[in-house]
């Protein structure tokens, strides 16, 4: 059905928004498994999707080191990324989405390395051979609400 607006009009309510602050932004952002990596690739915005791992708030994913993330992050030692990720109901719209923005930067410490490794299976074929640890700066999320809050 067609709103009066021009907008598919699916019955869903609308959602109120609600801020929410940098810890339960972050709290969430551990509680899911995956997301999406927002970097800049021949000028223009490139997003990959990859699983992650959040360790002391830092953002960590891993990535092979033929990627072009990883090319974005060794070519830039301070290039600056974005990372989101959410979790909204396909049926009701609520739930919530979570935006980090931070310096990007290959971890190098074969402890750190080894220990990642271990926490963080990748979710995709092929071998991840590096890790890239995401140092918020900005951290924004918001909460999608019903009717009932």
């Amino acid at each position: 059905m067609i709103a009066s607006n021009g907008l598919a009009d699916n019955g869903a309510q609308a959602r109120t928004v609600v801020e929410i602050d940098r810890e339960e932004a972050l709290r969430l952002l551990a509680g899911v498994a995956y997301g999406r990596v927002v970097y800049t690739r021949d000028a223009l915005p490139a997003i990959r999707p990859v699983n992650h791992f959040v360790d002391g708030g830092v953002v960590i994913v891993r990535t092979r080191v033929t990627s072009r993330l990883t090319d974005t992050v060794r070519a830039d030692p301070s290039v600056v990324v974005a990372y989101e990720a959410d979790d909204i109901d396909a049926v009701t719209h609520a739930g919530w989405s979570v935006v980090v923005t931070g310096l990007a930067r290959t971890v190098t410490d074969p402890e750190r390395i080894a220990r990642y490794t271990r926490l963080l299976r990748p979710w995709a074929d092929g071998v991840m051979d590096t890790v890239v640890a995401i140092e918020p700066t900005i951290v924004t999320g918001v909460r999608l609400l019903g009717e009932e809050g």
